[in-house]
C-alpha cells in the first residue's frame, strides 16, 4: 500500500519519515542545519546512485515544512572557511609503557574539549584505530585515558543505533518508547588503547571509569544523563575482553547491515553487541514506566 503523503525532488516521503525527522530534530537540538540534514538523510538512506547524502535538497525540504510550521529548524549559521582539524596529523611520543595497573598512578579520564585537545584526540585515532576518526552528529564526548600526564588512550561515546532488534528485545521497547527515548542510550563508538602501551587490565579499568563519569559529564554538557551505554565489537578481530571484565552484558549480534539500513541491502560484519545499564532501573526508564535521573553509582 502507498502510504506517501508528499513528495520532494523526486522522494516520496511517508507520514514515518515526517515523524522521524521532528524526532530527530527534538532529539538532537544542537544541531547546526547542515548537521541535521546529513543526520536526515543516513536515517531515511536519501542518497545519490553514488551513495552521497542529499544534504541540499533534505534542507531545502525541511525548509519547506518550517514554512508549514511543521518542524522549527535552527537559525542558519554564517558560513565561513571549511577547517577540519580532526584531520590533522600529529607527531606523538610512542616510546613503550608497559607494566602493572598498580604500577602507574590513578587512571583518569579527562574530556577532549573542543581546540587543540579534540585535534589532538582525533589524529591519535586516525592514526591508531582500525576505523579511524568516524564524523558523528548529535550529542558526544571525547576522552583521553591518563595517568598523571601521559596519554595511554581515547574513548568516545556518542548517540545510539537506531535498528538494533537484540538490543529493543532485550529492552522491550515499543516503537514509541524507542523514538522518545533512544537518546537515553548512549554509544561508545570509539575505544583506543595506544599501541605502544601495555597495561594489564587498563582497557577495563577505563571503561569502569567511564560508566561512573558519564552520566555527570553527560549532564553537565547536555542537560539530561543516559541510563545506559552500548557498543559492538567486531568478532572477526577482537574478543571483547575488557567489555566482558568490565561486566558489560552480550546481547547477541547485528545482523549484517548499516546502521540504518532501511532497505536490507547493505552487507557488513557482523559484530557482537554490548550493553552496561547505569543504574538498575534502566529498562523502566527507557520503557517510560519511570522517570529517569542521574544515579550515584555507589548508592545503587
Amino acid at each position: 500500500m502507498d502510504n506517501t503523503i508528499r513528495v520532494f525532488s523526486g522522494r516520496a516521503f511517508s507520514l514515518e519519515d515526517i515523524n522521524l525527522i521532528q524526532w530527530v530534530r527534538k532529539a538532537y537540538p544542537k544541531l547546526s542545519r547542515s548537521e541535521l540534514a546529513a543526520t536526515v538523510c543516513e536515517l531515511l538512506n536519501w542518497t545519490t546512485p553514488a551513495g552521497k547524502p542529499k544534504c541540499k535538497q533534505c534542507k531545502e525540504f525541511m525548509e519547506q515544512l518550517e514554512s508549514e510550521h511543521i518542524i522549527e529548524l535552527p537559525a542558519k549559521q554564517i558560513s565561513r572557511a571549511h577547517n577540519s582539524p580532526l584531520k590533522a596529523t600529529v607527531e606523538f611520543d610512542t616510546a613503550e609503557i608497559r607494566g602493572a595497573l598498580a604500577d602507574f598512578g590513578p587512571i583518569e579520564l579527562t574530556i577532549a574539549h573542543p581546540g587543540d585537545d579534540l585535534k589532538r584526540w582525533g589524529s591519535y585515532v586516525d592514526q591508531y584505530h582500525m576505523l579511524g576518526r568516524k564524523l558523528v552528529f548529535g550529542s558526544q564526548l571525547h576522552y583521553f585515558i591518563k595517568s598523571g600526564d601521559k596519554e595511554l588512550g581515547c574513548l568516545q561515546f556518542s548517540a545510539s543505533t537506531w535498528a538494533l532488534e537484540e538490543r529493543d528485545k532485550w529492552i522491550g521497547w515499543k516503537a514509541e518508547d524507542k523514538k522518545q527515548r533512544l537518546h537515553l542510550i548512549v554509544n561508545n563508538s570509539r575505544y583506543l588503547i595506544f599501541p605502544w602501551v601495555s597495561i594489564r587490565n587498563l582497557a577495563s579499568k577505563a571503561l569502569a571509569i567511564a560508566a561512573k563519569k558519564i552520566q555527570k559529564d553527560w549532564l553537565r554538557e547536555y542537560c539530561y544523563a543516559p541510563v545506559m551505554l552500548e557498543t559492538f565489537v567486531d568478532s572477526e578481530h577482537f574478543k571483547g575482553t575488557c567489555y566482558k571484565a568490565a561486566n558489560w552484558v552480550y546481547l547477541g549480534q547485528t545482523k549484517g547491515r548499516g546502521r540504518f539500513d532501511r532497505e536490507r541491502t547493505a552487507r557488513l560484519s557482523i559484530k557482537d553487541i554490548y550493553a552496561y545499564p547505569l543504574q538498575k532501573d534502566f529498562k523502566e526508564c527507557l520503557r517510560g514506566e519511570k522517570p529517569y535521573k542521574v544515579v550515584d553509582p555507589d548508592e545503587q
